[in-house]
């Protein structure tokens, strides 16, 4: 696969199947829309083209909406990767780019730079300033222009819309078993072990401290979860506590902390992945460190539990 970073830096060697959109969370739905591009390029010889946007158009034109999206643009990449094609052209989005005309998006985007020869697209589809031309204007252009536009249904762009707002809603209550059957993966979140308060060394539960640089990036709800990472080739299970450890601090910055099972190598510094697999329990003020460190020891046994389970 072939990653660009706008839509000039893309050179076309031969016509391509373009489809458009977000993909975030590359679930069960855009996966059958990727499926349909790769057959339909493979079929007529053709490479295959995800355009897409960052920042996220809603973003820009709704600053003040605080999004925050399931995929990071790089976790993305690889999804769609994963799922066959060819090429990523992800365009920087701008108030600017915003007021491109359709006709002006349509013969210089997608015909003159990215060589269209197919556009799958979902049948609600809009684009051009002000969102103003629809799937009709864009099969005329596909008249005018001498690309084929195949449309995705009613049924199938709802199947993606309603799993993404049920992956969302799920990351934010904490329930990762629901995400995980979404995506056909376990949820997970990327960043860099920086340097903590060193509080759980003192409580014999020394802590992996996880800094996410994308704060676009969704976490899932404050509280315990039983995470894995792969460290070195191996899959090392723990427990992690996303939230802002109102026992040992003054609660004024928000951290994710994992403690990971018979694990004691240095990580600092260390790029990690993290995958969320159960919620333990909800994040809790207690009354003294002795409290704390016999929670921690329960859902220590729990996350045990779990490993021996899934062994």
């Amino acid at each position: 696969m072939k990653i660009f970073d706008n839509i000039a830096s893309y050179v076309a060697e031969k016509g391509a199947v373009i489809t458009i959109g977000t993909f975030d969370g590359v679930h069960h739905g855009h996966q059958k829309i990727l499926s349909r591009v790769t057959e339909i390029a493979q079929q007529q010889s053709l490479t295959s083209v995800l355009l897409t946007f960052f920042p996220h158009p809603r973003m820009v034109l709704q600053p003040d909406g605080d999004l925050k999206l399931i995929n990071t643009i790089e976790e993305r990449q690889q999804l769609i990767a994963a799922n066959g094609i060819e090429n990523i052209v992800t365009h920087p989005f701008s108030l600017d780019f915003a007021r491109t005309s359709a006709h002006d998006y349509v013969k210089n985007i997608l015909v003159d730079q990215l060589k269209a020869a197919v556009v799958v697209i979902g049948y609600d589809h809009r684009f051009g300033r002000n969102r103003a031309a629809s799937i009709t204007e864009l099969e005329e252009y596909g008249k005018e222009f001498n690309f084929k536009v195949v449309q995705i249904s009613k049924k199938e762009v709802e199947e993606v819309t309603v799993s993404s707002t049920k992956i969302r809603n799920a990351i934010e209550n904490g329930d990762m078993e629901v995400t995980e059957n979404y995506l056909n993966r376990p949820y997970s979140i990327n960043g860099k072990i920086v340097q903590g308060k060193a509080i759980g060394r003192t409580i014999n539960y020394p802590t992996a401290n996880l800094k996410v640089s994308e704060t676009y990036k969704l976490l899932p709800k404050n509280g315990v979860y039983i995470t894995s990472s792969i460290i070195d080739g191996t899959e090392v299970y723990g427990m992690t506590n996303i939230g802002f450890n109102p026992t040992v601090s003054d609660g004024s910055q928000k951290t994710i902390e994992t403690f990971y099972l018979d694990f004691n190598a240095d990580l600092y510094n260390s790029e990690i992945e993290l995958f969320f697999h159960k919620r333990l329990r909800d994040e809790v003020r207690f009354n003294s460190i002795e409290e704390l460190k016999a929670a921690m020891k329960e859902d220590e046994l729990k996350t045990r539990t779990y490993v021996q389970q899934m062994g």
